[in-house]
């Protein structure tokens, strides 16, 4: 029986091309090109881009060895993603935490620059932001910097959340207005999860 290839599918959910590599391992690419460039920047935000390439590198590997158990019920894989990749950050956390002190103390972005259309002011003004909220983010306890990360980089939803971390969604609340609080007084008053109309 021959299956369809992904890149012919865009349709295909992720739970069907993780099912479909379980006799096809080569199917799992289709996830991969989904979801790397999100996975990748949200582990260089947190770790800087030399430990992201690792990283997410091995977030996939380890999706790739732990595919037999993936619950087909989760149409959309990238909460699981996140939570591997979560769980990789968290091995590595004594680095991000002295990388947040580096970044707090330099204000130097994580990520690559952005495309030189972009006025020096705004640059100036990221600059300073990303110094109160690496700021921020160092003084959190990991628990709160992971849920507030995972909301406001990763993009998922309480929900999402608490499957990733294994715990109650009320913790999940709890934890992300400790941590959006701090990062309010940081920013002057500004909240960084703030969803704009």
């Amino acid at each position: 029986m021959t299956q369809t290839h992904p890149a012919e599918t865009a349709e295909v959910d992720d739970a069907e091309l993780i099912r479909w590599s379980r006799d096809d391992p080569e199917q799992l690419a289709g996830l991969f090109d989904r979801y790397i460039e999100q996975i990748h920047r949200f582990v260089a935000r947190r770790l800087g881009t030399q430990a992201a390439d690792d990283i997410a590198a091995e977030t996939f590997l380890t999706a790739f060895r732990g595919r037999a158990s993936y619950d087909p019920a989760q149409r959309l894989a990238g909460p699981w993603l996140y939570g591997i990749a979560t769980n990789l950050i968290a091995k590595h956390r004594r680095g991000e935490e002295r990388f947040l002190r580096a970044l707090s103390r330099t204000g130097t972005n994580p990520l690559p620059e952005p495309p030189m259309a972009d006025t020096v002011v705004g640059r100036v003004a990221a600059q300073e932001v990303d110094h109160r909220l690496a700021e921020a983010l160092a003084s959190m306890s990991s628990g709160d910097r992971d849920v507030l990360l995972l909301v406001a980089w990763g993009e998922l939803t309480y929900e999402e959340v608490a499957a990733v971390l294994k715990v109650p969604i009320g913790t999940v609340r709890s934890r992300l207005h400790r941590a959006r609080k701090k990062a309010r007084i940081a920013l002057g008053g500004d909240d960084p999860t703030r969803e704009v109309a």
